[in-house]
């Protein structure tokens, strides 16, 4: 009884929870199209918690909170980007993309929905190229999804990282290769909550702990005097280049296919308008929760100096010191959980796209166009377990930087397909051509820019860059007639779908 651990079984509890919800979604997937996109017959809540749970990873829990206790509140402009980028994104994007990718062929994945969307002669390139993006920047966002996980295993099982890299990324892969799309959104729903908990907990403990809002104001300045640290102004410690640069990771979403998945598998337009509300409001309160985690951080360990020894000099580690400081164990194991879940929801979401990807678009696409669902359902679950076994390679090395990871893939994704996106569902005009040159051009942007090390995050220059040669190409190119009627078409029924004047 001397080794019994409470959190090792709270963790045991959580991963057999959702490897039962794989079985069950296994019994309701009966085609591909429910493999990948849950049959398109997700509810609003489900939609909600699942966007925001699969694009909140282990960053929300680790990376977030651990810069704010480090520098103060000018580590927030990325938390308000991502809320401005979220909320357009769910606007502007998510309904329209919802009726066009049904509209054209009922298209599965994003190269599908492109190659359909502008048709002629350049589908199969349009496949091609948007496929080949999406497996070259996420096996790197899946790597960093693994480091993630085994960064946590590592520090609370006295794993190696090799033990703890295979047992975070196992769980994750088995119940994606089980139940697929449902499986995920499922899971998505409970790990969200488990998220949004342990994220409002968290600082309400602290607050008593500390003393109330007083004493943690009182021990702030005091910490901002003995370290020269102004911790609570928003500007200090950063700078417009800085502020831009934070701020530009809101572009992201308009090009991230596991986000947009979440959209095109709504089981309506007006399902989505309750989406929307659910994951803003559950997106404000947790990235709040996280900042106050970090902010109020920055007040214990003033108060408290001895105890800042758990964080072994890694400010990353705050939020799983305070739940093992604040809570009982079997309560540390539930918010620890928390974790778990951000990092398990992101890597099973990129996983899923990156197998439809090769299944849908290559192998259907290219090989077996008269291939059987059957046979398409288990060519995607042997993809899944393809695409982990890169990523773990990819991950073997310990001194891999999870944020380094996710912000090249995150910039990647939204240089490349944001504004190609955000034109094809908002222009009619949109050509093949121009899609095609704007999004090789926001890619290799990224990838270049990223060598330059100028201090402006890559996502930037990409995004204008795609935007201006898509939009130059298409004026210099004929758009098909039957394009521009389908688009209206589709833009017609959206607006009736979502109660507009469609005057």
């Amino acid at each position: 009884m001397g080794n019994f651990n409470p959190m090792l079984v709270t963790f045991a509890v959580y991963l057999i929870t959702v490897l039962l919800i794989g079985i069950a979604a296994y019994y309701a997937t009966h085609n591909f199209g429910d493999y990948i996109l849950g049959g398109r017959k997700l509810g609003g809540f489900v939609t909600g918690m699942s966007a925001g749970a699969s694009d909140m990873s282990g960053w929300l829990l680790m990376g977030l909170p651990g810069a704010v206790y480090a520098a103060g509140l000018c580590e927030i402009w990325i938390a308000i980007g991502l809320t401005v980028g979220a909320y357009l994104n769910w606007i502007f994007v998510a309904g329209r993309l919802r009726t066009h990718t049904e509209f054209n062929n009922n298209a599965l994945t994003l190269p599908e929905y492109f190659a359909n969307r502008f048709g002629g002669e350049h589908d199969k390139a349009l496949k091609v190229i948007s496929a080949s993006i999406i497996l070259f920047f996420f096996t790197i966002y899946c790597s960093s999804g693994v480091v993630a996980g085994a960064r946590l295993f590592e520090n609370l099982f006295n794993l190696s990282y090799s033990q703890a890299m295979l047992l975070g990324a196992t769980a994750t892969i088995a119940y994606t290769f089980i139940g697929g799309f449902l499986a995920v959104s499922w899971t998505d729903t409970i790990q969200a909550s488990l998220m949004f908990i342990a994220l409002c907990i968290t600082p309400v403990f602290l607050i008593i702990t500390i003393g109330g809002f007083t004493e943690i104001s009182a021990e702030i300045n005091a910490a901002s005097a003995a370290q020269n640290i102004h911790y609570g102004n928003l500007f200090t410690g950063t700078s417009l280049l800085g502020i831009i640069s934070a701020t530009a990771w809101g572009l992201g979403y308009f090009g991230q296919p596991h986000i947009l998945a979440r959209f095109m598998a709504a089981e309506s337009v007006p399902a989505l308008k309750k989406a929307r509300r659910f994951s803003i409001i559950w997106m404000i309160l947790c990235l709040a929760g996280t900042c106050a985690i970090g902010y109020f951080g920055i007040a214990y360990f003033h108060k408290f100096p001895a105890e800042v020894a758990v964080l072994d000099g890694n400010p990353e580690r705050i939020f799983i010191a305070f739940a093992k400081i604040l809570f009982n164990p079997w309560i540390a194991g539930v918010l620890l959980s928390a974790i778990l879940a951000a990092i398990m929801s992101t890597l099973s979401c990129q996983l899923l796209v990156c197998s439809s990807a090769i299944t849908e678009d290559f192998y259907k696409g290219f090989l077996r166009p008269d291939a059987e669902q059957k046979e398409l359902v288990w060519v995607g679950r042997l993809m899944v377990l393809a695409v982990a076994v890169v990523a773990i390679i990819l991950a073997a090395d310990p001194n891999n930087s999870v944020m380094k990871l996710v912000n090249y893939a995150w910039g990647g994704f939204g240089a490349a397909f944001g504004p190609i996106v955000l034109l094809s569902v908002l222009w009619s005009k949109l050509t093949a051509k121009g899609a095609l040159a704007g999004m090789i051009v926001g890619a290799v942007t990224v990838v270049v820019w990223k060598q330059l090390d100028t201090g402006l995050y890559e996502i930037l220059p990409g995004f204008v860059a795609c935007g201006l040669v898509a939009i130059l190409l298409s004026h210099f190119d004929k758009t098909p007639q039957a394009v521009i009627e389908k688009f209206t078409a589709a833009n017609q029924v959206y607006k009736q779908e979502s109660g507009k004047n469609t005057a």
